[in-house]
């Protein structure tokens, strides 16, 4: 297992949704888990990886950025459980967990 974490200064406003976090997916073999929550980060974002594949942390530091930068996120903290994801399942699952999390709050 490798233990990853990264922080980025705010790419935009805090989202303004309730409830505080959400949680989508299930760790397995090609898929992972992903939790979003909203703590007091001083407008910051930041990423808590446990994967199970090593060597690959430039990978998830691009993914994770674009996640945030896309979406105009801060003060938002994702954590991911890993089980082997390819990017493009991880970057559906951070969505997935976005939307989620915004519906909730409609």
């Amino acid at each position: 297992m490798e233990h990853l974490e990264f922080r980025f200064a705010a790419f935009g406003e805090p989202i303004a949704v309730s409830p505080d976090e959400t949680l989508v997916g299930v760790v397995g073999s090609g898929n992972l888990e992903v939790m979003i929550e909203r703590p007091d980060l001083g407008g910051d974002c930041r990423a808590v990886i446990e994967t199970s594949i090593q060597g690959y942390s430039a990978t998830w530091k691009q993914v994770v950025q674009d996640f945030f930068e896309r979406h105009k996120l801060s003060n938002v903290q994702v954590s991911i459980n890993d089980g082997g994801a390819t990017p493009a399942v991880v970057m559906l699952r951070l969505d997935q967990a976005l939307a989620e999390l915004r519906k909730k709050s409609a």
